[in-house]
């Protein structure tokens, strides 16, 4: 009996061994994953949680303030919920006509049969485009008063708009810029669409389908998961969008920033404000740590929201489906 339970011992130490070395050898694989997750994830997240109930202007020891950086932006600052609007527009506005847009265009480049490479070339490259450039370069084609647009407008007649100098255009225009970088999805789009089996295609011809039936019913199941990779990635970036609205505002209100100088972000009338802009704003101009980490969270928060609520349709979608 003792021999029975000295050898019972004895495996399960040994067993007890070998998951050891399989717990230290899963670790080791997963330890650059982990390294980046702490070093680039989890203490920047921890970070701003803790800045964001500190009073910390970047030169002095941060300070415990509360709630006192929360209440300000939410309340005091009045750069904020414009900024919130602006952003939450390009969130619905732009990421949909963007990934409808590219859609088309991945479409249409599907169906054309001669110069394909040549299409494809000029679709893709304005992506390629450095984003201060891009937006200078449109900033210079819808000035008000000199652009060709508005010339062009006008001599068929049509009210020329006031684009980046006027709050009831400035969203707009900024979404025909990114509109016109659409290359990124076109590609996407374009690799998703060849991958439809064409079987499913001439089974629906031969029951009858119209064109608008087989994309309903063949095209648009079997490119679902990459739509859905589309709208999030693209809701991810809108909640980044800083460059081309700032780049815009400077540019049209004539602003030339040199040293000493400061530039309120949303010209015009802070129509063209975002969040990531009042990060900045709030960190690097006004040297207001505290504030600019509660925007970032902000920011966070709802970048999380909307991918789980983008996720989760997904997911009723799938079980409605099966």
């Amino acid at each position: 009996m003792a021999t029975i339970t000295l050898a019972s011992k004895r495996r399960r130490s040994g067993l007890a061994a070998k998951q050891r070395k399989q717990a230290l050898r899963t670790f080791a694989f997963m330890s650059p994953w982990l390294i980046g997750f702490a070093v680039f994830f989890a203490y920047p997240m921890i970070s701003t949680i803790y800045f964001s109930f500190m009073h910390y202007d970047g030169f002095k020891p941060p300070t415990w303030s509360g709630t006192k950086n929360w209440t300000y932006v939410f309340e005091h600052y009045p750069l904020f919920w414009p900024a919130l609007r602006n952003t939450l527009w390009l969130v619905v506005i732009t990421v949909t006509l963007r990934v409808l847009f590219g859609l088309g265009v991945g479409l249409l480049i599907t169906k054309i049969k001669t110069a394909t490479g040549v299409f494809r070339t000029l679709f893709y490259l304005p992506y390629l485009a450095p984003p201060v450039a891009a937006t200078m370069a449109f900033a210079f084609l819808l000035n008000p008063g000199t652009g060709p647009v508005n010339s062009i407008l006008e001599k068929i007649g049509i009210p020329a708009p006031g684009w980046f100098n006027d709050p009831a255009w400035s969203k707009p225009a900024l979404t025909l810029l990114a509109l016109w970088g659409i290359g990124d999805l076109m590609v996407i789009f374009m690799a998703a669409l060849l991958d439809v089996p064409k079987e499913q295609y001439e089974a629906a011809e031969l029951d009858g389908a119209s064109a608008w039936q087989r994309f309903r019913f063949v095209t648009l199941p079997n490119i679902s998961p990459i739509v859905m990779f589309a709208v999030v990635t693209g809701v991810i970036q809108a909640m980044q969008y800083y460059t081309q609205p700032l780049i815009a505002g400077k540019v049209a209100s004539g602003v030339i920033q040199g040293a000493g100088t400061q530039f309120e972000p949303g010209y015009p009338e802070k129509s063209t404000l975002t969040l990531p802009q009042l990060v900045y704003n709030l960190g690097f101009q006004r040297f207001d740590y505290g504030s600019a980490c509660v925007v970032a969270l902000v920011l966070f928060v709802l970048s999380m929201a909307f991918t789980a609520l983008l996720m989760r349709r997904r997911g009723g979608l799938n079980l409605a489906g099966d």
